[in-house]
């Protein structure tokens, strides 16, 4: 009797120790995430140089561009954008990549473009965006209307 006992305690024993170590190599291998992110502080600053150019202002120059948002994704887009290009005073320029940094500045983008290639200009002289924007999580639309004057570079000193 004594030895069925001394049996079953070393049954129970040995069924213990592989739960525990079950549970502790499941505690010490568990998944893990880190993210370490920090925000980049504003970068002020000035350029000066030497170069010069002489820009010709002309008539008013409008462009359009227009795109619709299904989900997650934006079609009936242009496709063709003025791209590395500064419109506003804040010195934010169109994304280099269409819809990297959402689609409303890749339409506005697009929209400038329009208009440049349009009008055969160099540049848009006091541009202002007018942006129609109607979203319903699932559909949505995106109408990017550009208005201002034609700049012609004459020459660069």
């Amino acid at each position: 009797m004594k030895a069925i006992d001394r049996y079953m305690e070393i049954d129970i024993l040995k069924k213990l120790l592989i739960a525990s170590s079950l549970v502790a190599a499941t505690a010490l291998s568990g998944c893990s995430s880190m993210n370490t992110s920090s925000h980049a502080l504003p970068l002020g600053g000035t350029v000066q140089t030497d170069i010069s150019a002489d820009i010709e202002v002309g008539e008013k120059i409008t462009g359009q561009s227009s795109a619709t948002k299904i989900l997650f994704f934006t079609l009936g887009a242009d496709t063709e954008f003025a791209d590395g290009v500064t419109y506003s005073a804040g010195g934010a320029s169109a994304p280099m990549i269409p819809f990297i940094g959402g689609p409303v500045e890749s339409v506005k983008a697009a929209a400038a473009y329009n208009a440049i290639k349009s009008s055969g200009a160099d540049v848009i002289v006091a541009p202002r965006y007018i942006v129609e924007k109607d979203d319903f999580f699932v559909f949505g639309t995106i109408n990017v209307t550009v208005e201002g004057y034609k700049g012609t570079i004459k020459s660069i000193d």
